[in-house]
């Protein structure tokens, strides 16, 4: 008997490479699998000028990114956009949605949450910019699984429909894209968290964050997704080298743990080599 719904998650039109360059923008679950790929020693930006929670913050986010790459700096060649919410504050004084209050009063701003169309249009304007920059630039989409109290759950669950409409409509708007330009891939967390880990023993203490075991899960659900056979197997040859690393010794003066340590040094500098790493990233 299965006590779970599991998630069909469709095949994935690329494969992420070892070592390959990504950005992960959007919401605080775009930070958790940012900091995935950063602890696998994958070259990753995750969120340069702070989280971003709404389409149109994402969108700002790749504006300011894109224009000051420095010209021998190579861009991403994949992008991670996770949306959190459709909601946003804007400015009365300029009428701008702003990323950020920086705690100024309230009474400056004003609560506005956005449409399916103007949600899918700041998608669509972002995966340009990025597409314009490389074309072969593969973008993943995802929904945040992260429930938002302050609008009560009825409200948090139609800002989350409002998202996957305007997902579902850049999906369908791109779907030729495929072949040597980079293409486009819907990864449902939100589906993973709310339907397969629907139990609150997945969530944090607050009850509305993912625990760190249903990140784990879900990052492990999106490897199978989208990593290659050889990321799969950089990831094995890692992980072990990894928990190596992070080893506490009780006595880290003894003799064992030093033959330990210089043993784990000596296997953590033939795989950088083999996987052409330098500081603990690609080149």
């Amino acid at each position: 008997m299965d006590f779970r719904t599991p998630i069909k998650i469709e095949q994935a039109p690329f494969r992420i490479e070892p070592g390959q360059r990504i950005l992960c923008v959007g919401s605080c679950f775009a930070s958790n699998i940012g900091k995935r790929f950063e602890d696998a020693l994958f070259p990753t930006t995750v969120n340069p000028y702070g989280v971003m929670y709404n389409p149109a913050s994402i969108l700002h986010t790749v504006e300011r990114l894109t224009p000051h790459i420095p010209p021998l700096e190579r861009p991403a060649e994949v992008a991670i956009l996770t949306l959190g919410t459709n909601h946003v504050y804007v400015l009365k004084e300029t009428g701008e949605i702003v990323d950020n209050c920086q705690k100024r009063p309230a009474a400056l701003f004003e609560e506005r949450e956005l449409s399916v169309e103007t949600c899918a249009d700041h998608l669509e304007k972002a995966v340009a910019l990025l597409w314009q920059r490389n074309p072969q630039t593969n973008i993943i989409l995802t929904v945040s699984p992260i429930r938002y109290q302050k609008y009560g759950f009825h409200g948090s669950q139609l800002s989350k429909a409002t998202l996957l409409l305007a997902v579902d409509r850049l999906l369908t708007s791109h779907a030729s894209l495929r072949g040597n330009e980079g293409a486009l891939a819907y990864f449902p967390a939100y589906e993973i968290m709310n339907d397969e880990l629907r139990d609150y023993r997945f969530y944090a203490p607050d009850m509305l964050h993912p625990s760190e075991q249903a990140v784990d899960y879900i990052w492990q659900q999106f490897a199978d997704t989208f990593f290659s056979a050889a990321a799969k197997q950089y990831l094995c040859e890692w992980e072990p080298i990894r928990q190596a690393l992070a080893h506490h010794p009780f006595d880290e003066q003894s003799a064992a743990y030093q033959a330990f340590r210089s043993q784990t040094l000596q296997r953590l500098d033939d795989f950088k080599k083999k996987y052409r790493l330098k500081n603990g990233k690609s080149v």
